[in-house]
């Protein structure tokens, strides 16, 4: 009987065919999708799905109802629905096990090269994790050499922000490897990361980005710089959500603010205006009294002087009612 199952093309009712849970391919982009759909309007659905056959027992026990698994042809089963189509062909396989209905449905995606870099990793991970497959044992049955799998996994490392811009295909696989670099430095990813979406850079670009920014650090620490001016860098960056470099000079120096929109830009001024009014009305104060002092003569610019303006008590020099704040 399995034999007659798995050559034979049987056409079922679309509604009884269910979801397959370990289908890889998470993104369906609608508008192919609904290309395809006129196209099964047209000509009707030219390649069987691939589904297995379930016996689900009825509510309150009176006897089973035969339901079908998908296994491959969810992309078609979707278009199918959408052109309000009854029936599909299919082929119903019998005696798959789970790990044996994830790997159809992972190949059937890659032969079709339908599948984004983001799922093929998770469907990857899945069999490495869930089935305990090796990369060289996943690399066998996908047909790819074992630094593909383990290069094609590490993708997964970077934020769930930045996968979900692969999967959009805001960027592209190979900007993943730039970003991968900076895996142990976040703020300077996530700066990188802003480049290449908004500034639409390159993938050989991103790269030499990445290797400058790995220069750089390597750099300030043969240098030996200020701690201090390194935390100060941090903590700007960590207030202010980009990057800050601050060079430093004989008398003053520069702070570098990473902007890449106006929104960017609105948004560090905000900060930097909550930040201020955040201040207590003690560092109000004291600012207001250092602005008042001649920093080489380090008397008052202006007359502090008491109500009477005659100098009043030195006690009284600093007192609250001298100054508007």
């Amino acid at each position: 009987m399995s034999n007659v199952y798995s050559n034979s093309i049987f056409w079922i009712d679309t509604e009884k065919i269910k979801p397959n849970p370990l289908q890889p391919r998470r993104d369906f982009d609608e508008a192919r999708l609904q290309d395809l759909a006129d196209s099964i309007k047209q000509y009707g659905v030219l390649q069987p799905l691939i589904v297995s056959r379930l016996e689900v027992e009825k509510e309150g026990g009176e006897g089973l109802l035969t339901e079908y698994e998908l296994i491959a042809g969810e992309r078609r089963l979707r278009a199918a629905k959408l052109a309000g189509v009854s029936q599909v062909p299919a082929v119903i396989r019998t005696g798959d096990t789970e790990i044996m209905k994830l790997e159809l449905a992972i190949i059937e995606n890659l032969q079709r090269e339908d599948l984004n870099a983001v799922d093929k990793a998770r469907a990857f991970q899945r069999l490495a994790s869930e089935f305990k497959f090796t990369h060289g044992e996943i690399a066998r049955k996908i047909g790819k050499s074992r630094e593909s799998i383990s290069n094609t996994l590490r993708i997964l490392a970077l934020p769930e922000e930045m996968l979900d811009a692969i999967s959009l295909g805001k960027m592209t696989e190979g900007h993943s490897r730039p970003l991968l670099m900076l895996t142990e430095h976040p703020e300077e990813q996530q700066v990188l990361f802003k480049e290449i979406i908004y500034k639409k850079i390159p993938v050989r670009e991103a790269e030499r980005l990445a290797r400058k920014i790995a220069t750089d650090r390597v750099r300030k620490k043969e240098l030996m710089p200020d701690p201090e001016i390194l935390e100060l860098e941090e903590e700007f960056q960590e207030k202010l959500g980009t990057r800050v470099h601050i060079d430093r000079s004989k008398i003053g120096g520069q702070i570098k603010i990473d902007f890449f929109s106006k929104e960017d830009l609105r948004t560090i001024l905000d900060l930097i205006q909550k930040s201020e009014l955040e201040k207590s009305p003690a560092e109000l104060l004291d600012k207001h009294i250092a602005e008042t002092i001649d920093k080489e003569t380090e008397k008052p610019v202006r007359d502090v002087s008491g109500p009477t303006g005659t100098g009043g008590d030195e006690a009284d020099l600093y007192n609250l009612t001298n100054f508007s704040v």
